[in-house]
């Protein structure tokens, strides 16, 4: 894409709520699909998430927050041991976010590694899309 070279160069996140979006990144982990507590884990889905989320992840393709919880409680109870911790910082970039993570049992290397990509909107996360580097084991 051409800029016109007469026009002010603006910061591709001007505008961007980028504290939020890292905000939601870090929480989505720990909260949604690390927590075993179901009751704790729907409060979550609630404050993190749009109520028509979409979830895109190796398996298919979820809409809603109940699909998500019941993804989401799913996938904690074949590993309940595991902990999701976070590969670097959150990338912003505008109204869209990505953070790299690994699980595993905690205090030891990951079993599997996979990138949260996030579109927000409103202050919610509205879409998911899970990137595994490998299957969990």
């Amino acid at each position: 894409m051409k800029r016109d070279a007469s026009k002010k160069a603006v910061p591709l996140s001007v505008g961007a709520d980028v504290s939020g979006m890292e905000t939601l990144l870090n929480r989505n982990l720990p909260e949604v699909f690390g927590e075993g507590d179901p009751a704790r884990r729907r409060a979550a889905i609630r404050e993190l998430y749009t109520e028509d989320c979409v979830l895109c992840v190796p398996p298919g393709t979820f809409v809603g927050r109940n699909a998500l919880d019941k993804f989401a409680g799913d996938l904690r109870a074949t590993h309940p041991h595991y902990v999701y911790t976070p590969h670097g910082a959150p990338q912003v970039l505008h109204n869209s976010g990505r953070l790299a993570w690994g699980s595993g049992p905690k205090g030891e290397t990951p079993r599997y590694t996979g990138m949260d990509f996030i579109i927000a909107r409103e202050g919610k996360i509205a879409a998911l899309y899970v990137y595994l580097d490998a299957p969990p084991t």
